[in-house]
Parts: structure tokens; C-alpha cells; sequence
């Protein structure tokens, strides 16, 4: 699917140039694993068009793990300009959607006042399977093509941020 931008310069790539070697890394759950094949593949598709190499794509069983994987990732890998975590957390009967949607977004929210690389928030919390579906190429976009674009954008936030301090 390409990128509608007619209306969203948000979601334009044209004038983002990644140096070469850039590398964006993908840590996602197996939870909703339909649901994050899709995401990842989207990703992967603005990789392609951005000439970035995907580091690595790696699972964890769900949502709460991401923040503890994305921890031990960084601290392990070099190189790494950006990650992406992936994820969908559908509403049940119980409080179980709100434990872990606030556990995975205090999470990452932790890592990126603490790590010197951007983490990216791919985690779709939504109410029903098919809002989720909406959120991959329906009527809401594609998320996961969205959460790559953020992350090729907040590279190049720190590549500015650089080159004015150097």
C-alpha cells in the first residue's frame, strides 16, 4: 500500500535522506501475531522506500515484555538509530486491557527519558479486532507504516540535533 501525503505532510518520506548504514531495530510481540505481521510488514515496506536496513526483528510473548526486551536490546546492540515496538492489545471482559496497556506505555515511555534512542510506540490499543484492522490499511491508515516514518523522522531529529552542536 503506498502512502496517501496529498493532505499529510506528516507522513511524507520524499524529504528525508538517511545516511547510509541506518539501521532501525523491531521488537514485537507474538500476542495478536496477525495483527503485528501486518504492522511489521508495513514497517518494512517504508524501510525499503527509505533505504534502511531493519537490524533485527524480534518477538517477545506480549505487550508487558516489550519494555524489558527494548531494555536489554539496546544495551546489547550498536548502531541502532531507532526501534520500534509492536504490539496489539484487544479489549476483553476484564480490567486485564488496562493493566497492560498502562504497564507497555509507562514502559516505553520510561526508555525514551533513559535511552539515547528513540523507542517507538507500535502498540495498537483498541476495543475490537477490527479496529485494529482499521488501523492497517482501512480508514485510520497504517500504523505500522506510520510507527517506521516516526522513527526515520526522529533520526533525522537527532541527526539536526547533531550537526548544530558539533
Amino acid at each position: 500500500m503506498a502512502l496517501s501525503t496529498e493532505n499529510n505532510t506528516l507522513l511524507d518520506i520524499s524529504a528525508l535522506h538517511m545516511p547510509a548504514g541506518t539501521k532501525v531495530a523491531v521488537i514485537a510481540t507474538q500476542w495478536n501475531e496477525k495483527i503485528v505481521a501486518e504492522q511489521v510488514a508495513g514497517a518494512a515496506r517504508i524501510a525499503r522506500q527509505a533505504g534502511v536496513e531493519l537490524a533485527d526483528i524480534l518477538y517477545v510473548p506480549g505487550c508487558v515484555e516489550l519494555p524489558y526486551a527494548i531494555r536489554k536490546y539496546l544495551g546489547a546492540a550498536a548502531g541502532i538509530g531507532a526501534v520500534i515496538a509492536f504490539g496489539a492489545v484487544v479489549r476483553g471482559d476484564t480490567p486485564h486491557f488496562d493493566y497492560v496497556c498502562n504497564m507497555v506505555s509507562e514502559g516505553i515511555n520510561h526508555l525514551n527519558l533513559a535511552m539515547d534512542v528513540p523507542v517507538i510506540f507500535g502498540v495498537l490499543t483498541v476495543n475490537t479486532e477490527q479496529q485494529a484492522w482499521e488501523r492497517l490499511g482501512g480508514a485510520h491508515g497504517h500504523k505500522g507504516e506510520e510507527a517506521m516514518i516516526t522513527a526515520l523522522k526522529m533520526i533525522q531529529f537527532e541527526q539536526q540535533l547533531s550537526s548544530r552542536h558539533s
